[in-house]
């Protein structure tokens, strides 16, 4: 690994990223062909928050939070910092201090492959984390690492720029230069839902709707009554 901070790369362009966050994660996850997302271990520390950012990305050693100080330096607002280690950690390598800092850049949250600490502080100031853990455990600052270079987090690879959008059902990532087609395929998908939804209030089933009974007949799935099936 080179150890390096990459200075002003590319980023996607923050208005089209805060619109197609907009959508929510799942919507966006099932419009780009179910890809991007960064699974289920990275969960909201507070619930309610839904953003949209460009991600600045960040590679630690495990159980130290150097290169988070220097990641600082390099957000800009509308950034959103995403951390990983080069083997797992569950310590928490970010608290209330950094994330002061970070929020004065207006950075729009965090999202760490490990874990965080000042819960009650970080909620109370309106900053949003998705994280794998919740640890008082501290770090030091002794290890060399790298800033915006290509990171992988549940197993997908975050490239600096792409577009980061986290709600309560998670964290996903949109490459920078699939932005566009994103915002188009995820309307058509919303466009899409709220016309099954109002099927749905009207009383049709999903059954009929999805033409599942269809596929229902073809996987050998049978209606019987109680009395034939013995009940």
């Amino acid at each position: 690994m080179r150890n390096v901070v990459v200075t002003g790369p590319p980023r996607a362009d923050i208005e089209k990223v805060r619109k197609l966050a907009e959508y929510g994660v799942a919507t966006v996850h099932e419009a780009m062909g179910r890809t991007g997302f960064l699974g289920p271990r990275l969960r909201p520390v507070h619930l309610g928050s839904r953003i949209g950012g460009t991600a600045v990305t960040v590679l630690c050693a495990p159980g130290d939070n150097l290169m988070i100080h220097a990641a600082v330096e390099q957000c800009r607002p509308g950034d959103v910092l995403v951390v990983t280690t080069t083997s797992p950690s569950s310590d928490g390598m970010i608290g209330e201090l950094v994330a002061t800092a970070l929020q004065a850049r207006g950075v729009r949250g965090l999202v760490i492959e490990g874990g965080v600490r000042d819960v009650a502080e970080l909620h109370a100031m309106g900053f949003p984390v998705w994280a794998e853990a919740v640890s008082a455990q501290g770090t030091v600052k002794a290890t060399p690492g790298a800033v915006n270079v290509p990171i992988i987090v549940g197993g997908q690879q975050i490239r600096p720029g792409d577009a980061i959008l986290a709600d309560d059902d998670g964290v996903m990532c949109v490459p920078r230069l699939d932005v566009e087609r994103a915002l188009v395929d995820a309307q058509v998908r919303m466009e899409n839902e709220q016309a099954c939804r109002e099927a749905y209030r009207a009383g049709e089933l999903s059954l009929d709707l999805n033409d599942l009974r269809t596929k229902l007949a073809a996987l050998g799935v049978e209606y019987v009554t109680a009395e034939e099936f013995g009940l």
